[in-house]
Parts: structure tokens; C-alpha cells; sequence
């Protein structure tokens, strides 16, 4: 099949699935859970080629990491899947309403954005997460996946578009493999209505060159830490590692850290000790880069660099408005955190940096569609056209006019 015929079967579906009912696309998610449960051995040891594969090639432990599929990754999964079946209904749902001066109710209504096409890199639990948000927001779906996941991604569509095929049309999620996919999809206007690219820059900006139809763009995670002076030094510590070195592959993990120049020495070297002793690669200025001869000396490109990796740039600052200025020159309008205890300070932060998810006083980690209450995330959204931040199903519809009347007439 096409890629051609693939599109015009997801819009095709696209239609039939308006008429579904809320039970329906509940249904069809919750028997995508049950799939999950019965076909883990499956799944995992679909996942091992894929890995193996990766070793083979040379992708770095964070690349693998990010790959890699466990019983209990794929229960995190699987919880996701029902969380999203049990929230709120989106599609249909009335989120404002009025009355006109000639009697006119004026309703404002949330309907799918129509077919979507994903592009990914990596993560194979992307194929479950966008399938099920899509199945809930009334839309269908196109996913192109990386190679490096071909075993998973194909094993996890098929399950899906088994698992629904009772109760929805299975062409809702419809999966794309060849090479030539991503070329082909970006000049389909006419049957797919929305492009979200969720990978590396590369592939993102190439979406956004080529693309014939709008773009969400997910684009690179440069995350930064601001420890303000005042900031409590315990929690602190335990938000920097947590950032940095739970999964430093994912694109809410900690790149940069700002540490204000008042900090109180010993803090400062136990915090670079303990990263240094967690295997992380530090580029710092020469105030940080005394502490330890394997630091690196950090470079503009250092303090630019998105490094999904057990590696980090740290800079020192006289003040919250030298990190905020920072920020602004380096910043990817992802995530940014500050830790602080001064209201004034964590005001001036929240006002002057532009970032999808602003954290004050908690890890960077915390900026996830799960973490916040969407069940899963279609990707984190880094432009602020049609969504910012982290995309659930009520970020996958837009909003259109109800206008209902008795015979009213314009004068």
C-alpha cells in the first residue's frame, strides 16, 4: 500500500469515526490495555531485536534507554492507556455558552483536529500513547516511526488496530515504514491536517521546511535549573540529580545549571562532586571548573547544546536576572525550573522567561502529559500555535461555533 493510499484511508476513517460515541472510543482504549497485558512477552521480545540492533549500530546508553521496553515500562504504558479511558470527554464538549441580546445561544464546542500525521524518533511507546489520545479526541492518526524501533513500532501498531477493530475503524491508526514516508506525507494536504514532528532537531526543522500542512512542532528540550541563593540546599541537591541523572535521554531532563554566586561554597562542590560522581561530563565556567581538573572548560556551543546524555553545562551568575538573560539566549521554550524561597524572585522568573512549563521548586522532570494530568502526551509542544506544552487529548481538538436560535433573522 501507498503512502498516498494510507492517507486517504485515514481520512476516510477520519469521517466514519465522527459518528462514533464516547462509550465506543472508550471501549476501544480500554481493549488496547487488555492487548498490552496479554502480548507483553510479545512485545518485549519484539523490543529485544530493536535493541540488539541499537548495540550493533553504536547508539549511546541514553538512545538505548529511551528505546528499551520492561514488564514494568510497559505497565507504566498500560496505566497510561486506562487514564486516558477514564478522563473526561473531550470531543462534543460545550466550553462556553451565552446568550445574545436576540435570544441567539452561542456555544463554543471542542471537535477533532481531523487526521494527524506523527513523526518519531525512538520511543516506541509513542505508537500506543498517540494512538489511544487520538482514539479519545475523535481523530485519526498516521505514526512514522525510526527504523531503530521497526520491530516494536509494527508489533504495537498491529496489536492496536487489531484491539479497536470491534468497536471503532481500525484505519483510525494506521502505521508508515518505508524511507521515502516522511516526503511523501508532508506534501499530502489535501487528506491529512495537522504535522507533528517529536524528535531530533534535524528531523524537525526538515518537517517544518516541507510540510504543506500546519506544524506542531516538539522541538528540542534545553532545559535549565536557576538556584537562586536562598533556595533550601537539601531539596535542592535532590531536584539536581533527579533532573540530571534519573533519565538524562528524555527531553525534560536538565541540560544547564545556573548557580547564583552567593551559594554557599560547600554546597556548590558537594553538587558537582556528586553529579561528577554520578558519571555526569561537566562544561562549567573557570569558577566551577576549579573545583574538579575533569571538568571542561564550557564554550557558547556547550551552553547551546541539547545533550541527552549523561553530560551538563553549568554557569555561575551574579543575580536571577543573569540567569533569566540566559535563559533567554539559550532556552528552547521547553522547560525551565527555578529554586527559590523569594516570592519577588520566583515572580520576576515566571514573568520574564517564556518556556511551556515553568517549575519553581521541582525537578524539570515533572513536565510530562502523565506527570500533569493528561494520561500521556502526543509530544511537548514548543510552539505556541495550536498548543504549548505537553499535548493531551483536549490539546488534540480545536473549538468551533454553535449557534442555535428560534427563526432569528439579521436585520
Amino acid at each position: 500500500m501507498t503512502t498516498l493510499d494510507i492517507a486517504k484511508n485515514s481520512k476516510i476513517a477520519s469521517i466514519e469515526f465522527r459518528s462514533s460515541s464516547a462509550d465506543e472510543r472508550n471501549y476501544a482504549i480500554r481493549e488496547i490495555a487488555r492487548s498490552l497485558t496479554e502480548r507483553m512477552n510479545d512485545i518485549i521480545s519484539e523490543n529485544n531485536k530493536d535493541v540488539e540492533e541499537a548495540r550493533k549500530q553504536g547508539l549511546t546508553d541514553a538512545m538505548i534507554d529511551r528505546l528499551t521496553l520492561t514488564e514494568n515500562r510497559i505497565q507504566a504504558i498500560i496505566d497510561s492507556v486506562q487514564a486516558i479511558a477514564d478522563q473526561e470527554e473531550v470531543v462534543g464538549q460545550i466550553i462556553s455558552q451565552k446568550e445574545a441580546p436576540n435570544g441567539l445561544k452561542i456555544q463554543r464546542q471542542r471537535i477533532p483536529l481531523g487526521t494527524i500525521a506523527m513523526i518519531f524518533e525512538s520511543r516506541p511507546n509513542v505508537v500506543i500513547d498517540c494512538s489511544c489520545l487520538a482514539i479519545k479526541s475523535g481523530n485519526s492518526i498516521i505514526l512514522k516511526g525510526g527504523k531503530e524501533a521497526k520491530y516494536s513500532n509494527n508489533i504495537l501498531s498491529e496489536l492496536v488496530r487489531e484491539a479497536i477493530s470491534r468497536y471503532i475503524p481500525k484505519n483510525v491508526v494506521q502505521l508508515v515504514s518505508s524511507k521515502e514516508a516522511v516526503s511523501e506525507l508532508l506534501k499530502l494536504k489535501d487528506y491529512i491536517d495537522v504535522v507533528i514532528p517529536r524528535g531530533g532537531e534535524k528531523l524537525i526543522q526538515y518537517v517544518y521546511d516541507n510540510a504543506k500542512m500546519p506544524v506542531i512542532a516538539h522541538f528540542k528540550g534545553l532545559c535549565h535549573i536557576y538556584v537562586h541563593k536562598d533556595a533550601d540546599l537539601k531539596s535542592a541537591k535532590e531536584i539536581i540529580l533527579n533532573a540530571k541523572v534519573q533519565r538524562p535521554g528524555v527531553c525534560n531532563a536538565m541540560e544547564s545549571l545556573l548557580l547564583h554566586h552567593d551559594l554557599p561554597k560547600d554546597f556548590v562542590t558537594d553538587i558537582i562532586e556528586t553529579l561528577l560522581g554520578n558519571d555526569v561530563e561537566i562544561f562549567a565556567d573557570e569558577a566551577i571548573k576549579s573545583i574538579d581538573q575533569r571538568i571542561k572548560l564550557a564554550t557558547n556551543k556547550n551552553y547551546a547544546t541539547e545533550y541527552l546524555d549523561k553530560k551538563l553545562s553549568v554557569k555561575t551568575v551574579g543575580n536571577e536576572k543573569e540567569a533569566i538573560e540566559h535563559i533567554q539566549s539559550y532556552g528552547s521554550q521547553h522547560t525551565e525550573a527555578i529554586l527559590a524561597k523569594d516570592e519577588r524572585v520566583i515572580q520576576e522568573f515566571q514573568n520574564k522567561v517564556d518556556a511551556s512549563c515553568i517549575m519553581v521548586n521541582a525537578s524539570t522532570r515533572f513536565n510530562d502529559g502523565g506527570e500533569l494530568g493528561l494520561g500521556a502526551e502526543l509530544g511537548i509542544s514548543t510552539t505556541k500555535f495550536h498548543s504549548y506544552g505537553p499535548m493531551g487529548a483536549a490539546e488534540m481538538t480545536t473549538t468551533r461555533f454553535v449557534v442555535v436560535g428560534q427563526g432569528q433573522i439579521r436585520a
